[in-house]
């Protein structure tokens, strides 16, 4: 196939900068979707957008070289430019992810039944003839706050839909992918097939040694890559040196858990009738390291001694899916509760990133953690989730006249 031909088209740099944000990660969600259904269409659609970023690269590279007229201005574009980069290098990895499908690389049954099992899970439903939600749009139905989840795409017959607005109608035999925490799935599936939803339980293969290890590993691997892109776009938005560094560890543990999972792969393969089934793994470790890779690339410039441009931070705020700052307040109800109690993913549809304490972070916090009095929460998810995570957190009115 010849190379597609890219025509120079006048374009916002801001505009150009959000939607490669936008677009990169919505492909990885449908990457790691295509690897878990084994859907060959989402994967051919992850190729297609993994074109349609090449040419976003190719303006914003234009955009940036034309807005610049001083030396001061182009190390400030510098940054701007770098993170573009890293948005290529993550659309890049989930086109490998893709790839994992379409030439018929095999992973373990287990492996994609667990990986719905992430911190941010990927679900497909198909909306029945007698669902709820048939004919209603999504604004009204609010999947993010009712249940924990946000719809990243629909498939209607052979059409897709990607990043559908509140606006976008539900029909009958849609087919809906969502993504969010573990616990809205339930609600989810119940809401869209109007049946009461049975996690699937399927046994190990038993010619696989220590497939939990394997499986602990990947899982593993692909939340802290997410994390890592969350968090580099978090220390963009808040100028903030300790997310950045923390990236950079992220990134570190990243290579080690790569390297841990190579030695399974060549240890169990001496044990396997076919190595085929173990060659997906590799490939997947390999794109999740990239990912990775690439989030430390965009949280470096803030640990550069150059002032970021400001279309950075506007476009990070802008995207689809927002990430947000909380300070809790002594008078808050949130305040001695832990994250199990609160269900913050299922109230807002926000995962919380980390939390900030007596100047220490807490990454990755899990449902016993407790929130304090003072702590600084980060979360990313929808911007209708983030009005409702202010709502709930806010002092009561009462308590707020009387001070």
């Amino acid at each position: 196939m010849s190379p597609k031909e890219i025509k120079y088209a006048p374009r916002n740099l801001k505009d150009l900068i959000k939607e490669m944000k936008d677009t990169s990660e919505l492909m990885v969600d449908l990457a790691y979707s295509a690897m878990i259904y084994d859907d060959e269409d989402i994967a051919e659609e992850v190729l297609r957008l993994e074109e349609k970023m090449d040419t976003l690269d190719y303006h914003t590279n234009i955009a940036a070289m034309l807005s610049v007229r001083r030396v001061e201005e182009a190390e400030e574009m510098s940054g701007v430019l770098k993170v573009a980069s890293a948005s290529e290098i993550i659309a890049n990895a989930a086109g490998d992810i893709a790839k994992i499908v379409l030439i018929d690389m095999s992973i373990p049954t287990e492996l994609k039944l667990a990986m719905r099992e992430a911190d941010e899970t990927i679900i497909r439903a198909t909306v029945c003839e007698n669902s709820s939600i048939a004919g209603r749009n999504l604004e009204d139905i609010e999947f993010d706050t009712e249940g924990g989840m946000w719809i990243i795409a629909i498939r209607r017959n052979d059409e897709w839909i990607y990043d559908p607005s509140h606006s976008t109608r539900i029909r009958q035999d849609d087919v809906l992918f969502a993504r969010g925490h573990e616990e809205g799935v339930p609600v989810f599936m119940e809401l869209v097939t109007n049946c009461k939803y049975t996690p699937r339980d399927i046994q190990h293969d038993r010619f696989l040694i220590d497939l939990e290890r394997a499986v602990d590993i990947i899982v593993e691997m692909k939340n802290m890559s997410e994390l890592s892109v969350g968090l580099a776009y978090s220390a963009l938005l808040f100028n903030n040196e300790d997310i950045a560094h923390e990236v950079k560890a992220l990134e570190l543990e990243m290579d080690s858990m790569k390297h841990e999972l190579q030695h399974w792969v060549l240890e169990t393969a001496k044990h396997v009738p076919d190595v085929n089934i173990l060659r997906g793994l590799l490939q997947l470790a390999d794109s999740a390291e990239s990912i990775s890779d690439a989030a430390y690339a965009i949280a470096d410039t803030v640990l550069r001694d150059i002032d970021l441009h400001p279309v950075i931070t506007i476009a990070v705020r802008e995207s689809e899916q927002i990430i947000t700052k909380l300070i809790v307040q002594d008078c808050s109800p949130i305040v001695g509760k832990n994250l199990g109690q609160l269900k913050l993913e299922t109230e807002t549809g926000l995962h919380v990133m980390a939390i900030k304490r007596d100047e220490k972070w807490v990454y990755r916090p899990n449902k016993r953690t407790a929130v304090m009095a003072g702590d600084i929460m980060i979360a990313r998810g929808s911007r209708t989730g983030e009005e409702v995570l202010f709502e709930m957190c806010a002092c009561p009115l009462d308590e707020e006249n009387d001070s």
